[in-house]
């Protein structure tokens, strides 16, 4: 379990975690949940560290930019290409051309300034159990990739960044984490845990299902994607509990 943690941790961040580990993508998997409270750990403590001299408008901004860093903006990549190559009506094989660019369009440019203002403005309104989300919603939105593995085939069968994730489906068992987090989440946050689980199905569900009416498949520059829009939307979500008991 540990040496697929660490690879896990590998590839979705820059973390420093000893020696490089080879991708055991099938058995890190699982582990998503569990790799997200470590990037939710780092935000957590960049947040604490930045309210002792700014504003929460500044904190709010400088975590914006450690979750970036922290995940050298793989997902950030993935958002901007995958919004290049679903937007308008295209068949599917163009739009997997598109993603592939490594150039940014228009469309990825505008969409990748939303998400960020979106994030900004969640975190900066996200008073109810501030410390407990910032560590559950990027685990939350790092679970919803086993969901995509589950639910949609891998849209290059050449090869791609995501292709080993999808050697198999998930089985249930592979959604151990998940189970935790749920019950974890409820009982330490109360009504701002089932607003989480909440938003989180809604938000998976929504995406999933764009894909599936778009192009049918996904790729890592989707599951990049929906990483990133489920952990704004979440972060905008939870900051209307503000001022909530």
């Amino acid at each position: 379990m540990w040496r697929p943690f660490l690879s896990g941790i590998q590839f979705l961040t820059i973390l420093p975690c000893g020696p490089t580990q080879p991708l055991a993508a099938r058995q890190a998997l699982p582990l998503f949940p569990l790799c997200g409270l470590v990037v939710g750990a780092v935000l957590l403590l960049v947040d604490y560290t930045a309210a002792l001299f700014w504003q929460r408008n500044v904190v709010a901004i400088l975590d914006v930019v450690a979750l970036a860093a922290v995940t050298g903006a793989l997902h950030l990549d993935g958002l901007a290409d995958s919004a290049d190559g679903l937007y308008g009506r295209r068949p599917p094989e163009k739009a997997l051309a598109i993603m592939k660019d490594s150039r940014i369009g228009a469309m990825g440019m505008v969409t990748v300034v939303c998400c960020l203002a979106i994030k900004w403005a969640g975190l900066a309104g996200l008073d109810t159990h501030r410390a407990l989300l910032l560590l559950l919603v990027p685990a939350a939105a790092r679970s919803g990739v086993l969901f995509a593995v589950h639910r949609l085939p891998y849209g290059r069968p050449e090869g791609g960044t995501g292709q080993a994730f999808f050697q198999g489906t998930p089985r249930l068992q592979d959604y151990w984490a998940v189970a935790l987090l749920v019950p974890v989440g409820l009982v330490l946050t109360g009504w701002s845990g089932v607003l989480l689980v909440a938003g989180f199905s809604v938000l998976t569900a929504g995406v999933l299902l764009y894909y599936r009416l778009k192009i049918n498949c996904i790729t890592g520059d989707m599951l990049g994607a929906m990483i990133e829009l489920t952990e704004a939307g979440l972060f905008l979500i939870l900051s209307a509990m503000r001022g909530a008991a």
